[in-house]
């Protein structure tokens, strides 16, 4: 067998892994914020399907492969079915350029602990992140509902305006980094995660990175006390389970782009660097579920106001001193 055929046919292995895991991990991960969250409200979670309600994710996926797909009268039939495939696709993708681990060598082959390490990782992160906005805008739209068109344009609006404060709050990593590799980007992290030379920076991105991902307390474009269920209302069947599940995913993709970022990704010392990447993504996840157990949610005007007057100025001024700084001590 050839080199070339054996690293492609790691390669299929390797997506194959990853993508079975991040499946299964956001099916889990509904599970396990079910459960947190009835504790931190003194409430019971799942706990009838299986030990535990372990099963839950299970019955769900039955559920909403076996539920009736709706499509409305009056809907843009192609555009509502393929809408939400959009979502979740984009999540997906992007953990092809997130470094899980360092690489290890299998029977003289090398296997990189990165599907893809791009040269401009950062820019498809980036790109991928922004396509979301398209799953959530024609999904409203093409459902000839009024309900599910206001709240497409509240969360493109939304997603657009918090993009630009997100994409600005990483120029001072690939400063420090001189790499839009995330694999580079882990490298230059070798002394210091850069969560403590650019801790405002962190702050920005993580606070933007909700707001893309339409949570608590930025869940205005689905507000279920106004527009039913917003841009998905709807939506049934396993096409609303693409719109549920691509939530799950981003949530674990938010994590693992935080720990490259932010945490100097699978570095830590004596345990494997797997062990250290999963347990950063497991802290920014669980940081996300209390979030949206603590916080009320945003009004409009809050939520436009706080992007576009403080994130995205602060934003900017990082990235001035960050600069200056850097000049300085050159």
């Amino acid at each position: 067998m050839s080199a070339w055929v054996a690293g492609f046919i790691l390669l299929l292995l390797e997506l194959l892994v990853v993508l079975v895991v991040l499946l299964v991990l956001a099916g889990y991960l509904v599970y396990v914020e079910r459960r947190l969250l009835g504790f931190m409200q003194l409430r019971l979670g799942p706990n009838r399907a299986g030990f535990q309600g372990l099963l839950q994710p299970i019955a769900d996926i039955v559920k909403l492969l076996v539920k009736e797909d709706f499509i409305p009268a009056g809907a843009d039939r192609v555009v509502f079915l393929y809408a939400p495939a959009v979502v979740a696709a984009s999540a997906l993708l992007i953990f092809a350029v997130v470094p899980f681990a360092r690489g290890w060598t299998f029977r003289g082959q090398e296997i990189p602990g990165v599907i893809s390490d791009l040269n401009v990782g950062l820019l498809f992160v980036l790109a991928l992140s922004s396509l979301g906005v398209y799953g959530v805008a024609l999904g409203g739209w093409a459902s000839n509902s009024k309900f599910s068109l206001l709240g497409a344009i509240r969360g493109a609006a939304q997603m657009i305006s918090y993009e630009i404060s997100l994409g600005l709050s990483l120029v001072p990593v690939v400063m420090l980094a001189h790499s839009f590799s995330l694999v580079e980007i882990v490298r230059a992290q070798e002394r210091l995660p850069f969560l403590l030379l650019q801790p405002l920076a962190f702050l920005i991105f993580f606070i933007s990175s909700v707001a893309e991902m339409k949570r608590i307390p930025f869940d205005i474009p689905e507000a279920e006390n106004e527009l039913v269920a917003g841009y998905h209302t709807e939506y049934s069947g396993m096409r609303f389970g693409l719109y549920f599940m691509g939530e799950y995913i981003t949530m674990v993709v938010l994590g693992a782009l935080v720990a490259v970022f932010f945490l100097g990704g699978w570095r830590g010392p004596w345990l494997p660097p797997l062990f250290w990447f999963l347990l950063k993504v497991s802290l920014v996840v669980f940081a996300l579920i209390l979030i949206r157990a603590t916080y009320p949610r945003l009004r409009y005007d809050q939520l436009m106001e706080f992007g576009w007057k403080i994130l995205i100025p602060l934003a900017l001024l990082n990235i001035v001193v960050t600069g200056g700084i850097m000049l300085l001590l050159n």
